[in-house]
């Protein structure tokens, strides 16, 4: 027996009721609840992908949040530090924005700031290689999350493709990334 979901009856949102947007409302609590096992899931799937690298997307971002855990950092750089490339695949030519997109509502400004910009600041170890100007990230000297965001890319996402490194597993990450996703810290959704 199949179960029937309670759907709006609308085909236009201007004809929408009370009683729809309720619908709706509640379907979307019920949605966010598994937001942290959608995260984890699109992790999974960067195992394997090299994109020509010394090690996969997945380890690469495994070795990231492993370096800023293992240096101290707090949960949720931590866990900005693992979903960092989460875009590599999907977003492959604005990586960095869809990682800053999922991870904006729940994180603080600067660690935002540092995950949307890791991109830019990341090329200042490879861009000239390619003929771009490998101090592209200069634009940014007298943002006040310069330093942070340099630093990021220095002590840990330039250093996490070590093949012998030993890494901790996604699963020792899980309870971070579910308590990180539990409660959003800003979004229109809470009135703001």
């Amino acid at each position: 027996m199949t179960e029937t979901i309670k759907r709006a009856q609308f085909t236009e949102m201007t004809q929408g009721t009370q009683e729809d947007w309720q619908t709706i409302g509640a379907a979307a609590m019920a949605e966010r609840v598994g937001l942290a096992g959608r995260v984890l899931d699109h992790l999974r799937l960067l195992a394997d992908e090299h994109g020509g690298f010394p090690v996969d997307r997945l380890q690469h971002c495994l070795q990231t949040a492993t370096l800023a855990a293992n240096d101290g950092r707090d949960d949720e750089y931590i866990a900005c530090a693992l979903i960092h490339d989460i875009g590599d695949t999907l977003a492959s030519y604005n990586h960095a924005d869809l990682a800053a997109t999922i991870l904006q509502p729940f994180v603080s400004e600067k660690n935002h700031w540092m995950v949307k910009n890791h991109g830019i600041f990341q090329g200042y170890y490879f861009f000239h290689h390619f003929g771009f100007d490998r101090n592209m990230r200069d634009k940014y000297k007298d943002h006040e999350f310069f330093d942070y965001t340099a630093e990021f890319c220095h002590k840990y996402d330039q250093k996490a493709f070590d093949k012998d490194m030993t890494t901790a597993p996604l699963e020792e990450f899980v309870p971070l990334v579910e308590t990180l996703f539990a409660k959003p810290k800003h979004s229109i959704y809470l009135g703001e």
